[in-house]
């Protein structure tokens, strides 16, 4: 096993594959930023929860089905990666599917929802997009 080179790319790629899957949960090597990432998946409705375990240096991510099993969690998009970084000014952010989506931001404030940066008025780096 080599490094990642993008470990929000590879946190997403992992949940994409649990979600095709049909697992429950799934673990992901726990970083700061990755937390906040499954903060906003849990907030907005995407995953059933998340918690840290094996001390603290891996999260649980606990995934969300509908009633007909089917994963409320429909599509992952990394969208600025290392070689490439996407950054939006406050005019410019992202609406996913037409705010049936979010996208999720770095800023200066911390990580956020786009919706989150339109209503404090600033950019940043968009990470992902999730619908």
């Amino acid at each position: 096993m080599g490094t990642v080179t993008d470990p929000i790319g590879d946190m997403l790629a992992r949940i994409r594959n649990a979600v095709l899957a049909r697992h429950n949960n799934v673990k992901i090597p726990v970083s700061k930023v990755k937390l906040e990432i499954a903060k906003i998946l849990h907030e907005e409705g995407y995953i059933r929860g998340y918690q840290l375990v094996g001390k603290g240096r891996e999260m649980r991510i606990r995934l969300k089905y509908d009633q007909r099993n089917d994963p409320v969690l429909r599509g992952l998009k990394r969208v600025s990666k290392p070689g490439r970084r996407v950054y939006v000014a406050r005019g410019e952010l992202p609406r996913v599917l037409s705010g049936l989506g979010v996208a999720i931001l770095s800023t200066d404030q911390g990580i956020m929802t786009a919706r989150e940066a339109r209503r404090r008025g600033i950019g940043g780096e968009v990470l992902a997009y999730i619908w």
